[in-house]
């Protein structure tokens, strides 16, 4: 039996009966998040290493940092262009960096709010999107320079207009959605999965797809030019990136499940808000995480807005207990997340802090010092504190990051570094955690062969995902070898 389709002329009908207009589905949860946004916003002073990239490449200038994006990162190179210019205003240090993430998931809470009151009602809206702006992951990225709260806003009001045009005969609303479906493709490319989440909606409600069509492909058209030079900077961009692992599949499927739970449990009058809440739950996260069996790019950060999914489906289900139940079972889910609340607003809820790495380096560290940086990824440490490594002597350093259009610079050849290495009394060296895996390339292996024969360690300190590690020449090993081990200076 083959399914009907509707008419885009034919506006969809409403689940509910319509309600007075109301601004609370889109002014409460926009607060909440804000609160919830500001609140610990500059995590005990700390920074993890991908806002630190952040913080430096958007204090490039211009001349610089195009440059840059032509050889790498130009996934973010709209992100970047944006917080260049909010340093430009007002360099205000991690506030600056964190608040533009702020505002925009306050956004992307009202636009959850928005979408709940125009599938179910303003209860509906006001419920979906206070519980967006409570999830974990909501505000950690609220938390973040990084681009995910960004993209997920413009995902959010994407699907918005999305759905307005779907019920509307006016070409206005898919005009929109293609505008800003497409500019939020360029502050991060995996935007354009919800593509597929939007064709899923279509073909469940049994709606034809030619204006739809139309706008997906101006996005594809607008976004091609990105993908073209992100694609071939893909194996440097995500070469870390691994296979999924167990746990990142049981996670995915969990919350996959809990959305396939909730929308058996909302009545059938309400399939509206299953067809288009579902599949921006399910499928761009599904799509990624498959995907990455053969090209391993799965981050769940970069399909974050696929929990306004959720967020829907779950304020439905709260909406249809009576109210007081309703706004009981929302109080004892906060109190319920608080402690995860908590967790993300300390430094180790992210993988390392670029802070105390500095601050350590700045109280061991002598003026001329040696440094090396094992793996030479971590330079990016001291790359947001330019005067502290300004007075370190970077041994393996060939061209800075500047100069070489990089991220971190690029290092000298094997014999070079340990020449280098030979000639230095004193080293830092700044290192992952005990445990990580070693990096199998040849400079890395002769900074390690050459601190373990002709070094020996005075001094170790741990720091949240780093080391820092002073050593010196052992006696008779060359010049200044006899140095030995002394406190560090200021």
């Amino acid at each position: 039996m083959n399914t009907p389709t509707r008419d885009l002329d034919r506006p969809l009908a409403p689940p509910r009966a319509p309600e007075r207009r109301t601004t609370a589905p889109l002014l409460v949860p926009a607060v909440l998040a804000t609160v919830l946004g500001l609140w610990g916003l500059t995590r005990h002073d700390s920074m993890w290493r991908d806002e630190s990239v952040t913080y430096q490449v958007a204090h490039r200038p211009l001349g610089e940092l195009l440059p840059l994006l032509g050889r790498i990162d130009a996934v973010h190179g709209l992100y970047y262009l944006l917080m260049h210019g909010v340093f430009a205003l007002w360099d205000g240090g991690l506030p600056a960096l964190r608040l533009p993430s702020v505002l925009a998931t306050a956004l992307a809470a009202a636009g959850v709010g928005a979408l709940g009151t125009r599938l179910a009602g303003p209860r509906t809206g006001v419920l979906a999107g206070v519980l967006f702006a409570l999830f974990p992951a909501t505000q950690q990225y609220a938390q973040e320079g990084r681009s995910y709260a960004l993209v997920t806003a413009g995902v959010v009001w994407a699907t918005y207009f999305f759905l307005r045009g779907v019920g509307s005969t006016a070409r206005a609303w898919w005009m929109g959605y293609g505008v800003v479906l497409a500019v939020v493709c360029w502050v991060h490319e995996f935007a354009a999965l919800v593509l597929c989440a939007h064709a899923v909606t279509l073909r469940l409600l049994g709606v034809r797809w030619q204006r739809w069509g139309v706008a997906a492909a101006g996005v594809l058209v607008a976004v091609a030019p990105l993908m073209v030079v992100s694609a071939g900077q893909a194996d440097q961009q995500l070469g870390w990136l691994g296979r999924p692992s167990l746990a990142m599949w049981l996670a995915f499927l969990a919350v996959s499940a809990l959305g396939l739970l909730l929308s058996r449990i909302a009545p059938l009058a309400d399939r509206t808000v299953t067809a288009l809440a579902l599949p921006l739950l399910i499928v761009p996260p599904g799509l990624l995480i498959t995907g990455s069996l053969l090209k391993p790019w799965y981050v769940d950060r970069y399909v974050l807005y696929a929990l306004a999914g959720l967020a829907l489906l779950a304020g439905l289900t709260l909406d249809r207990l009576p109210a007081r139940l309703g706004k009981l079972a929302t109080c004892l889910l906060a109190l319920a997340l608080l402690s995860a609340s908590l967790a993300v607003r300390t430094p180790e809820s992210r993988k390392d802090d670029v802070v105390a790495v500095a601050r350590t380096v700045r109280k061991l560290s002598h003026p001329g010092d040696g440094v090396l940086f094992l793996p030479s990824r971590r330079r990016e440490w001291l790359l947001s504190y330019p005067t502290l490594y300004a007075r370190l002597n970077d041994l393996a350093l060939a061209r800075s990051p500047a100069a070489s259009h990089t991220l971190q610079g690029t290092e000298l050849p094997s014999a070079a570094i340990r020449a280098h290495l030979l000639s230095t009394p004193r080293v830092l060296a700044l290192t992952d955690p005990d445990g990580q895996p070693l990096d199998p390339f040849p400079q890395e292996e002769v900074k390690r062969r050459t601190l373990r024969e002709y070094f020996q360690e005075c001094e170790r300190v741990r720091v949240w995902g780093g080391q820092v590690v002073v050593y010196v020449r052992k006696r008779g090993a060359g010049a200044g070898a006899d140095r030995g081990c002394r406190g560090g200076g200021q």
